[in-house]
């Protein structure tokens, strides 16, 4: 197992899932316009709904480019785990609009793992991982987000528990 390189996409993993909710944080509604503009899909939702914003997915994958380059592990990496960790994000959101689940709702799993695993496996193209690699780093960040969205809610730095 490569417990370095699982502990560093970890990192990257906070730093592009933590990045939309810290730009929340400081910027309130500012440069916040959805990705989907608003527009319906076929079943008369919304696509993702307006917590999915363009200044999200941007600086999402712009701070995760610097993290990355801070860890030795390149621009590259950077990139496509930022923007694969958004893509999961984007895929959770348009299934809980499907489901009739509201912004911001919870759904255990449907949360934590795309966001987790599409950019750990899109990783698998840049780095020696292994499937038991792919499947720790996925567990460790199920668990972990769930314990630190709670400890993020305590400090008010998110609105909801999860």
């Amino acid at each position: 197992m490569h417990e370095t390189l699982i502990v560093q996409l970890l990192i990257l993993l906070a730093v592009a899932n933590g990045t939309p909710v810290i730009a929340k944080l400081l910027l309130g509604d500012k440069f916040a316009a959805s990705l989907d503009g608003g527009a319906p899909f076929g079943d008369g939702r919304p696509w993702f709904g307006p917590s999915k914003t363009i200044r999200g997915f941007v600086l999402a994958v712009l701070a995760t480019t610097g993290a990355a380059v801070l860890l030795g592990l390149g621009w590259k990496m950077g990139v496509l785990v930022g923007t694969m960790a958004m893509a999961g994000d984007l895929l959770s959101s348009f299934v809980k609009r499907r489901l009739g689940l509201a912004p911001s709702s919870q759904a255990i799993g449907l949360d934590q793992i795309p966001e987790s695993l599409f950019p750990l496996l899109a990783a698998c193209l840049l780095l020696p991982l292994t499937a038991l690699d792919v499947a720790v780093a996925t567990m460790l960040f199920f668990a972990g987000g769930l314990l630190l969205s709670r400890l993020l809610y305590t400090w008010h730095v998110r609105d909801r528990p999860y």
